[in-house]
């Protein structure tokens, strides 16, 4: 059985404030925005208006954790002032308060390096004071790119020898441009503007200066990025080889990309920046953008900011705090699929959602409404299954992993010789439930969609709009109890009554891994799925240790 993460110091750096107003009112803020809850409604009994408050980060960590929260006349002056401090408290890392005025000094220009190299200074500041080996980063919108930029940057050229890894344990982005930001119209040119000009320091999301301080010094290139060069790129450090061939790299199974989906509440500039962003975005990131190759990730249907942003929402929180201190780790994908050759105007799509027992919200949603569905189909219809999905970047992705296919078809146009990743999540047997001794469930809701396009239009006689070619849902119960974790897998389709009421029962699924601490099974998909997606298509289950 696996144990809870380690409580470690958890440092929280916002986003981009922009001009000199923008500064002046995220100085005044305590917490830097880390502190804002919202409110929403729910539909009660009758349709009648149920609110549903959530509290804020900040405090959700205090009261669900026992995280502290130290002010004595300001963070700063506690942490300077008091030699030990508890690994398991909250710290802000208030880089944006040498480019205000509102303190009397002369404010400095912003920038985005300074900021990550006063990021090292706290670390080491709280791994002394502390006792603690590391901590945990957690970022909003260009907060991430800091941070990045520590990992990338500033500690190889700082701190030769030493690997990222020794300074953070594990870092959550919340719609980090880690891609940069790009425009849905003008063909290049305001992006091309924004980094000549440099209004407000904008160029930061550009791909010049993006290269610059994601690049360690020795390794940088003169003549600027290379052509195969993309931001969205991170190396990735598994902690093998020497310190100094990993310069630059991180342990990317312990980076966690929160992509919103929901343009349409990003009011900023009364929805301009929405409509020019596009609606693949959370109004502000494209969707695309707001990932790293190969890192954990969710999508959830939040805008990048505001009352119904991704920071101050329970969808947020929760993925934060199971990936920050869950003890299991929970990944499911679509393998053996085989799909129907006879038109090549049909192209196939899934959409999934995952759901937590016990949680208000889904954990993770990609749905075509959203722009964010899992494509199944080759879109050039080469043969080779790519089943990419929008914003896909890596073999860790959403895209093709591995060669998971059980038996994989021999169709034309298949995914057989990959596995197609639904979702990860991250699970805590350390949370309550409705049975303290009963498993953790999750549910994967699984649709599957055809559509029909001939030179570039969609043909919709006889096209059934939302209607799935496919649909059911998952309903996975994973027991951690014993010395190797055990599960039970059921489709709704063939559970009688609620699924409130079910119980697993009888031998767990078989356990095809070897290793004595992780499982993985195979769980084959109901016969109305065989003539869409092949006989042998199967949801490949994992579950392992996290921590």
């Amino acid at each position: 059985m696996s144990t809870p993460s380690a409580r470690l110091p958890i440092i929280y750096v916002r986003g981009y404030a922009g001009g000199t107003s923008g500064i002046e009112k995220a100085v005044t803020d305590p917490f830097y925005g880390f502190n804002e809850g919202s409110m929403h409604i729910r539909v009660g009994r009758e349709d009648s208006p149920v609110f549903y408050q959530f509290e804020s980060p900040l405090l959700r960590l205090h009261l669900d954790e026992g995280y502290h929260i130290f002010v004595e006349g300001g963070q700063g002056t506690y942490l300077e002032t008091h030699d030990n401090i508890p690994p398991d408290s909250i710290w802000i890392h208030r880089f944006y308060d040498l480019s205000s005025s509102s303190w009397g000094a002369k404010p400095q220009r912003f920038d985005l390096e300074s900021a990550a190299v006063d990021l090292l200074a706290l670390i080491e500041k709280l791994q002394a004071k502390t006792g603690a080996p590391s901590v945990y980063l957690v970022a909003h919108s260009m907060g991430g790119l800091i941070c990045r930029c520590l990992l990338q940057k500033i500690i190889p050229d700082r701190r030769p020898g030493r690997r990222a890894a020794d300074y953070v344990a594990k870092l959550f982005t919340y719609g980090t441009p880690h891609g940069g930001i790009t425009f849905d119209v003008g063909f290049g040119v305001p992006e091309a503007l924004r980094d000549a000009l440099n209004i407000n320091g904008s160029d930061i999301f550009g791909p010049d200066h993006m290269y610059r301080y994601l690049t360690p010094t020795a390794r940088l290139a003169p003549d600027g990025p290379p052509d195969d060069w993309r931001a969205v790129d991170m190396p990735d450090d598994d902690g093998t080889g020497p310190a100094e061939s990993a310069a630059g790299g991180f342990p990317l199974q312990r980076v966690f990309c929160l992509v919103g989906t929901d343009p349409a509440d990003y009011d900023v500039a009364h929805g301009a920046s929405a409509a020019t962003v596009g609606p693949r975005s959370d109004g502000l990131v494209q969707i695309a953008n707001a990932q790293i190759t190969g890192a954990q990730q969710a999508f959830v249907h939040r805008s990048h900011s505001g009352p119904y942003g991704l920071v101050n929402s329970e969808e947020g929180y929760q993925n934060l705090r199971r990936f920050l201190f869950g003890d299991l780790q929970v990944r499911a994908d679509l393998v053996g699929v085989d799909l129907p050759a006879d038109d090549p105007d049909v192209t196939w799509q899934a959409e999934v959602a995952l759901s937590v027992r016990g949680l208000p919200v889904t954990m993770h949603e990609r749905v075509a409404p959203h722009w964010c569905p899992i494509q199944l189909s080759d879109p050039a219809g080469n043969g080779n299954g790519s089943a990419r999905g929008v914003g896909d970047h890596g073999d860790d992705g959403d895209g093709v992993t591995g060669n998971g296919g059980r038996g994989a078809g021999n169709g034309s146009r298949t995914a057989g010789n990959g596995a197609v990743r639904l979702a990860t999540t991250f699970l805590s047997s350390a949370l309550p439930r409705p049975d303290e001794t009963g498993p953790l469930r999750y549910a994967l809701d699984l649709r599957v969609f055809s559509l029909r396009e001939h030179h570039g239009f969609f043909g919709f006689g006889d096209h059934l709009e939302r209607t799935a070619d496919f649909a059911d849902s998952l309903v996975v119960d994973v027991d951690p109890s014993g010395p190797r974790p055990a599960a039970w897998a059921h489709w709704n389709s063939r559970i009688t009554g609620a699924i409130k009421d079910l119980r697993p029962e009888g031998d767990p699924l078989p356990d095809e891994d070897p290793a004595a601490d992780s499982w993985v099974g195979h769980i084959d998909l109901p016969a109305t799925a065989a003539p869409l997606l092949g006989p042998h298509a199967a949801v490949r289950l994992s579950v392992s240790p996290w921590n």
